[in-house]
């Protein structure tokens, strides 16, 4: 598809309800998982960018693969459009992203990049429609708004994953990790099934866990505190993951964890990737980030893993967030398995 294709196919903003949608949140452990309808060759997948901006020629790499896989992408108005850091006003990437999760034609809705801008929007969403026919919301980092607040407040699952950046240019020289990391989105948006392997960090605590798998970048989990978009963790896997962080900010983020109660009522939790920032001279912290996670759930009894393919990092494989999973932590390595 060139330039002019895509700028034919931009979506039209509309005005956005003010309204809420149902909100289902009060008996959030007992919400039954709610799976959206699987892709199949010929749906649509629209792009849009409700945080960063990124620009149309950015997006190529990842509308060419996604339509090799049989899909037609729609590429919305907010590509290639910038107000300073965020792709667009509050308002134009609010209406898109509305038009989007409204229109029954976009079968799916990836996001062009994180960065920063979804919690300034998130309380302008209507999402009474969504509730009633959702479709699949994908990405990672700044998504972590829209995977804790649908998971939290409607039960409905959705996938953390890699955005259009993360695309490699030229596939022919990505390695078969980042390849195979990309191709797990196809595989969560066909319905394959979903298992992962990992081998064995010893500073896991073994065990076995079924639950519903939430979660996402640590940061945004401890912005949204408080809100009606709150992380809900009791009776779940919860999974996490962060970059550019000291590491006296990660343990005040885990304390918080735990000073709120959502470390207690776990099934099992999953460490993903942490590119931390490095201590300044005289004032470095002194704990590993195994010993700092280990220190606030040593009280509690389930299974725990490290280095997990999630996160700011090449190795990013796709999660469905809300969707009951099996997580096995033994000397043989971590098991996790959508069920």
């Amino acid at each position: 598809m060139n330039r002019k294709d895509f700028l034919s196919a931009v979506i039209p903003l509309v005005p956005v309800a003010t309204a809420f949608g149902e909100n289902v949140r009060g008996n959030n452990e007992k919400l039954p998982s709610k799976i959206p309808p699987h892709l199949k060759k010929g749906d649509t997948i629209g792009i849009t960018c409700p945080s960063g901006y990124i620009s149309l020629d950015e997006c190529v790499p990842a509308i060419n693969k996604m339509e090799s896989w049989g899909f037609n992408i729609r590429v919305g108005n907010t590509v290639g459009l910038k107000h300073f850091s965020l792709a667009g006003t509050d308002e134009e990437r609010a209406k898109e992203l509305q038009e989007m999760i409204d229109d029954d034609s976009v079968n799916a809705i990836m996001l062009g990049r994180g960065g920063y801008g979804a919690v300034r929007i998130i309380d302008k969403i209507n999402f009474t429609k969504f509730i009633k026919n959702p479709k699949w919301i994908i990405g990672f980092s700044d998504a972590t708004v829209f995977h804790c607040h649908i998971n939290s407040n409607y039960g409905i699952a959705t996938i953390h994953s890699k955005m259009c950046n993360s695309f490699p240019d030229d596939f022919s020289k990505a390695t078969p990790v980042q390849v195979d990391a990309i191709d797990s989105i196809r595989r969560c948006l066909i319905g394959e099934k979903i298992v992962y392997d990992r081998a064995v960090n010893y500073n896991n605590r073994f065990g076995q866990a079924t639950g519903t798998l939430v979660g996402g970048n640590l940061s945004i989990i401890e912005m949204l505190d408080g809100s009606i978009s709150k992380l809900e963790t009791d009776g779940k896997i919860l999974f996490i993951e962060d970059v550019g962080e000291y590491r006296y900010k990660i343990d005040g983020m885990l304390w918080n964890l735990k000073r709120s109660k959502r470390l207690q009522k776990l099934k099992g939790l999953i460490v993903g990737e942490f590119r931390i920032k490095e201590d300044d001279p005289g004032e470095e912290f002194g704990s590993s980030l195994e010993e700092m996670v280990m220190e606030k759930v040593r009280e509690y009894h389930y299974p725990v893993c490290f280095d997990f393919p999630v996160g700011h990092v090449i190795e990013n494989y796709a999660l469905k967030c809300g969707a009951p999973h099996k997580l096995h932590v033994s000397e043989a390595g971590t098991f996790l398995e959508q069920i």
